[in-house]
């Protein structure tokens, strides 16, 4: 029980931008440990309705039903944008396949009371970090996609696949359990970390360049400096194509965007450094205001200000985990 708590521990120490929350962290075990438990009950189900052999269903069924159930807790994290970047999609996914392995495994310890130390090492070795590391990979792929300004499904359709060939393969045992269990505890840890170290360099790039970007432009609406600049002169030029309201919304759209933009990245480079984060009162209310404004402005108003501003899954996230 306990090897895939400490991976899952040294991933949330891995996040030196404080992506993670410890509330959406501990939801996303608990949500883990509730599918097992439908897992569970629908493969028994599946099993004594259908007469399938045990191995022959553990080896290519289970993985489908138990990898379908953890990515529906994946989509509902990014549906209410919980997660926004491959760090803090990551360690979600692999909180949601360690709570699924926890209470898989309890589940064993009461079946076999005189479990050995080998079948133990291999199934909280083994087994638990496979369900989580299939289940990280999962959501990596799903918000990589995302961020790259794809559809969703173009993600989640081959992050599912590949969940569910690593867990079919797993449950196969092609190889001596032991072996397979060492290969599974170095390197499913080992491609997290190396995802994570090239995402963080990554977002440090895109919070730098943004941030200054958009300070810039902000300034420059501020001081009153914004018709004068390029960015102006293309926003004039949409006054043929829209009504003078909606031009009104579109203006307060960027401001506050930006706005929100800034500050957000502002505080993740705090956190980064370990200073102390500004929250300010009336968040909340921005955030409703700006959701308010995007569906003033509509699809075509959004398009019309692409030039000027792309409007991110990571900034969205960004904004409600300011809050």
């Amino acid at each position: 029980l306990i090897p895939v708590l400490l991976f899952l521990l040294l991933l949330f120490l891995l996040d030196s931008f404080k992506l993670v929350r410890t509330r959406t962290l501990v939801a996303a075990f608990v949500a883990g440990c509730v599918v097992a438990l439908l897992a569970y009950f629908i493969n028994t189900l599946l099993q004594k309705n259908q007469g399938f052999d045990f191995r022959f269903y553990s080896q290519n069924i289970a993985p489908v039903l138990e990898e379908l159930l953890k990515a529906s807790i994946i989509l509902i994290l990014i549906k209410q944008k919980r997660t926004g970047f491959l760090i803090d999609a990551g360690i979600y996914g692999f909180a949601v396949g360690a709570g699924f392995a926890v209470v898989e495994n309890v589940y064993y310890l009461t079946v076999i009371p005189d479990i050995t130390l080998v079948t133990g090492a291999i199934r909280g070795l083994g087994t638990a970090i496979m369900h989580s590391g299939a289940t990280a990979l999962l959501a990596v792929f799903t918000v990589g996609t995302l961020n790259l300004e794809k559809k969703l499904y173009t993600g989640l359709i081959p992050g599912l696949l590949v969940a569910i060939i690593i867990h079919s393969v797993f449950n196969h045992f092609y190889i001596h359990p032991a072996l397979q269990t060492i290969l599974v505890v170095i390197l499913v840890p080992l491609l997290l970390i190396i995802i994570f170290k090239f995402n963080e360099r990554k977002l440090s790039e895109w919070l730098e360049t943004g941030f200054f970007n958009e300070a810039d432009l902000l300034s420059q609406m501020k001081k009153g400096e914004f018709t004068l600049s390029k960015s102006g002169k293309y926003m004039a030029s949409l006054k043929e194509q829209f009504p003078s309201e909606i031009l009104v919304d579109m203006y307060c759209f960027i401001t506050l965007y930006l706005e929100l933009s800034v500050k957000s990245k502002r505080n993740m480079m705090l956190a980064e450094c370990e200073l102390p984060v500004t929250k300010e009162a009336d968040w909340d209310d921005k955030v409703t205001e700006l959701e308010n404004l995007r569906k003033a402005i509509g699809k075509a108003g959004e398009l019309a200000l692409a030039p000027l501003i792309r409007i991110k899954q990571r900034d969205l996230w960004s904004f409600e985990n300011n809050k």
